[in-house]
């Protein structure tokens, strides 16, 4: 229990902090900033508060960031972290983050897998999050983005799963979606879309989940 000393921030040659299924309270002190060898950073399933610092985004050898179940996180995600360029999991879930989703995550060009689902995100996909050829798992479901799906999404071609269900999203769906041959679950159930299906799904031969419904 208790809150994460600002003293942590003097730990520089920490590799690895693990502080998650605790009773933590507070924020997340700027200090953690200064861990530049961090490369695993686990705060998930806690009761910490607060926003996430942009001073989080110094941290430039992290590989996996987990701040996930904390209901209390609140705030936007900073732009920041799309500094993050060794970043391979990023896990947002399960929080009270708002606000968009920053552009300069099409920066995190290692990531395998993106989580902001259970969240109150809004606005549209950002058609960067298209450069993010590396990602297996995309998550966006129940949160309130809008707008419609970036053609670019059909640039994942490692993309095993993409989970947009629950959403505000509207329009079509792109063509180029079809391009996403590795994909085994495609989930864009209870949402706004309309028209047709494309031809090109037909080519996603290893799908064997596919849901349109409302």
């Amino acid at each position: 229990s208790g809150t994460i000393p600002p003293a942590l921030g003097n730990l520089t040659a920490l590799t690895a902090l693990w502080i998650k299924n605790t009773l933590l309270e507070g924020t997340i002190p700027e200090t953690l900033g200064r861990l530049t060898a961090l490369a695993y950073l686990d705060l998930s399933t806690t009761s910490i508060e607060g926003t996430i610092p942009a001073s989080l985004g110094n941290l430039t050898a992290l590989t996996n960031l987990y701040l996930n179940s904390n209901p209390h996180l609140s705030g936007t995600i900073p732009p920041a972290l799309g500094n993050l360029t060794a970043l391979t999991i990023m896990y947002l879930y399960d929080t009270q983050l708002s606000g968009t989703i920053p552009d300069s995550l099409g920066r995190l060009t290692a990531l395998t897998d993106l989580r902001l689902f259970s969240t109150s995100i809004e606005g549209t996909i950002p058609d960067s999050l298209g450069n993010l050829t590396a990602l297996t798992y995309l998550y966006l479901y129940e949160t309130t983005l809008s707008g419609t799906i970036p053609p670019s999404l059909g640039n994942l071609t490692a993309l095993t799963i993409m989970d947009l269900d629950t959403t505000q999203l509207s329009g079509t769906i792109p063509a180029s979606l079809g391009n996403l041959t590795a994909l085994t679950s495609l989930n864009l159930g209870f949402t706004q879309i309309e028209g047709t299906i494309p031809e090109s799904l037909g080519r996603l031969t290893a799908l064997t989940v596919l849901r349109l419904e409302y």
